[in-house]
């Protein structure tokens, strides 16, 4: 009988280990908090809203280490953009930007390079030298700079951050925190648009071409490894340990995500990338209003015309998480400008939506044409029509 019993008992044990396990049970579960274990602080926004989705620490003070260099660049974009730069500029090296160390393309005092080729060292393989070099040449000095990063993190809002320099090599009064470092980056990608894209997401290029050719090799292994990266920047020192700011465009809905005191490059890839990943399986977009579209009329009795519309400057979206649906529940509109002129592709005013679901974000608004001081005619015969109305 005992021999019997010890027959069954094997087979019901095989058959336990053997028997399928229902789907529900045997799929693993990624919880938030195992998302990026070993990051001191993380944060995931999508960039059109800036709505968070995760957050670790987010506003802790940390030491950005080299992701520092996305200001720096947000500053030279608004440059270009405003035609006070070229990419063919030609920058003349100082013996300042020559002494940098840390990661750099070995500039050499009086070379002179031009800033399409500066922003390819900084943008793929984080050169303090070349960095330094550019902020010379906008800022005057490396100080001045300085001074103009921290007056962009002011109108920027961000909540935690204070430069020193413009690399992120490393000094105690020199922080910042993950959501702000998801800002500079979001405002960075605006700015810099396609033509910064580009550059961020080439793996490898070469610079001094003609002469003493450099080969660069980007810092950020994640253009290659997670599906829809595109950039943005690494960073490293001893004291800010691995850091990583991702932005990741799938389906029209991009993400940025930033880790910060990971232990080392590996690790810090597997957060992000785990980051984004959770991002993409949660959110979707739905869209509110295409670019262009009217959504109400600036009036202007001293301008000309006096009435204009005033149109979204991108499409618009929420983010809604799958699944769910969300609708218009109020908007109103904050005016930056009180007087002319207004000029089509200029921030006039700030839409402010509140969902349904209780997210709350503001899209900047432009005018749909010109519109130009009115003159003292024109002002004069205004009021004289008034008057006989």
């Amino acid at each position: 009988m005992m021999k019997k019993w010890m027959i069954i008992s094997i087979i019901f044990a095989w058959l336990c280990c053997s028997w399928p396990i229902a789907a529900s049970e045997s799929t693993a579960v990624v919880s938030e908090d195992s998302l990026v274990e070993q990051a001191k602080s993380a944060y995931l926004m999508e960039m059109s809203s800036q709505r968070e989705i995760y957050a670790k620490q987010e506003g802790e003070a940390m030491y950005p280490a080299s992701m520092t260099k996305m200001m720096g660049l947000l500053l030279i974009y608004e440059q270009i953009h405003a035609g006070k730069l070229k990419l063919s500029d030609q920058v003349t090296v100082s013996e300042t930007a020559a002494s940098m160390g840390g990661s750099q393309v070995y500039l050499e005092a009086g070379e002179t390079m031009t800033v399409e080729d500066l922003l390819k060292s900084i943008c793929i393989a984080s050169a303090n030298d070349a960095m330094v070099a550019m902020a010379e040449k906008v800022g005057g000095t490396h100080e001045n700079f300085v001074t103009m990063m921290n007056e962009k993190a002011k109108e920027l809002k961000l909540i935690n951050t204070h430069f020193t320099n413009a690399t992120g090599l490393h000094e105690d009064d020199h922080y910042s925190c993950a959501k702000d470092m998801a800002l500079i980056a979001c405002a960075l990608v605006q700015e810099g648009g396609e033509d910064l894209l580009k550059i961020t997401s080439t793996y490898d290029a070469y610079i001094r071409e003609d002469s003493h050719p450099f080969w660069l090799v980007n810092t950020n292994k994640l253009i290659k490894q997670l599906a829809g990266t595109d950039g943005l920047k690494t960073g490293y020192t001893s004291q800010a340990g691995s850091c990583i700011t991702v932005t990741t465009k799938r389906d029209g809905l991009r993400l940025i995500a930033v880790v910060m005191g990971e232990p080392d490059g590996k690790t810090r890839n597997q957060e992000a990338s785990a980051l984004m990943e959770y991002g993409f399986s949660r959110f979707e977009q739905q869209l509110l209003y295409q670019k262009g579209e009217a959504i109400d009329t600036l009036c202007d009795e001293k301008g000309n015309p006096v009435e204009v519309s005033l149109v979204t400057m991108e499409d618009v979206y929420a983010v809604v998480e799958k699944g769910e649906t969300s609708t218009i529940k109020t908007q109103e509109i904050i005016y930056e400008k009180d007087s002319p002129p207004y000029e089509p592709g200029e921030t006039c005013a700030h839409l402010l939506i509140t969902m349904s679901d209780g997210y709350r974000f503001r899209i900047p608004l432009s005018v749909e044409k010109e519109v130009t001081k009115a003159s003292f005619l024109d002002l004069w015969i205004r009021s004289f029509r008034q008057m006989l109305a």
